[in-house]
């Protein structure tokens, strides 16, 4: 009997919904992989050093692990009105030359995103950046450690809860330059499982996708035990805002989008350019 798949992903309820039915052998034909928990920034790291079979990581990482690992056409996050915020406190201003700013890793989507935009909304230049897992950023930036946080995730529907107010839309931005969707978290698999398995797994994915819309209460323990207090309803709102058509099928717009997005990155030195067939499985 073959060893199990080795995946990755975050306990995000974006995720294990998606997940859930190829989690738990619920999708014919395919065996049940064996699954690692891991925050955005670890899934990176271990998609940059070659480990496990298949990760949820950033479309901000992708460029440094293409020789190894394939993009798959789904099972991501893409979306409109679903990108990173910038939060500040109240009465802080809105120029952020020179501030201190927290966010969630230097090679995450989120980032390129911000840095995309602070090059021409930020003139003066950024001082210090510092990484924190996400969940510490609000309250950081509350208790003034930093002056600004970048914050992905559920943060887009609790900042107030923490006294914050929102300085700027990344991916508002970015759709209203671009009118694409916002590329946020892909899916890659190991090149070296060959083109047919490559294939085979998408379709596993988009299966589990499918399941997961048809009958959405099959997976709701699974993702509330996963969402660290949450609340039901926000790990809903989560759901509705970053599982979309573009985790079924990627598409034209949201390949268009993720080349986009890393072209521009690549032009300000974020990221290595992407060579021709990159993208391709």
């Amino acid at each position: 009997m073959a060893e199990p798949l080795r995946v990755a992903y975050s306990p995000c309820p974006n995720d294990t919904f998606v997940f859930h039915a190829w989690a738990h052998g619920l999708v014919p034909g395919a065996d049940a992989p064996e699954v690692t928990f891991a925050d955005i920034d670890v899934t990176n790291g271990l998609a940059e050093r070659g480990e496990l079979d298949v990760l949820k990581i950033s479309y901000g990482a992708l460029p440094w692990v293409l020789d190894e690992y394939a993009l798959l056409p789904c099972g991501g996050a893409l979306g409109r009105g679903c990108g990173p915020l910038v939060l500040t406190r109240p009465g802080a201003g809105d120029d952020l030359s020179g501030r201190t700013v927290a966010v969630p890793s230097e090679r995450s989507t989120a980032y390129l995103l911000f840095r995309v935009w602070a090059a021409k909304a930020v003139p003066g230049g950024l001082g210090e950046v510092v990484v924190l897992p996400f969940h510490e950023i609000m309250p950081a930036v509350r208790d003034g450690r930093v002056d600004a946080g970048l914050v992905i995730h559920e943060a887009r529907f609790t900042y107030q809860d923490y006294g914050l107010r929102k300085l700027a839309d990344m991916g508002e931005a970015w759709e209203q330059d671009t009118g694409l969707p916002i590329p946020l978290g892909a899916i890659v698999a190991r090149r070296s499982l060959g083109e047919q398995r490559l294939r085979e797994i998408s379709e596993t994915i988009r299966a589990s996708v499918r399941q997961a819309w048809a009958d959405p209460e099959a997976s709701r323990g699974y993702v509330l035990a996963h969402a660290q207090e949450m609340d039901p309803a926000v790990a809903d709102q989560h759901i509705g805002l970053y599982v979309n058509e573009f985790t079924e099928e990627l598409g034209e717009a949201g390949y268009a989008a993720v080349r986009g997005l890393l072209a521009r990155a690549a032009a300000e030195g974020l990221v290595p350019p992407l060579g021709p067939g990159a993208l391709d499985l």
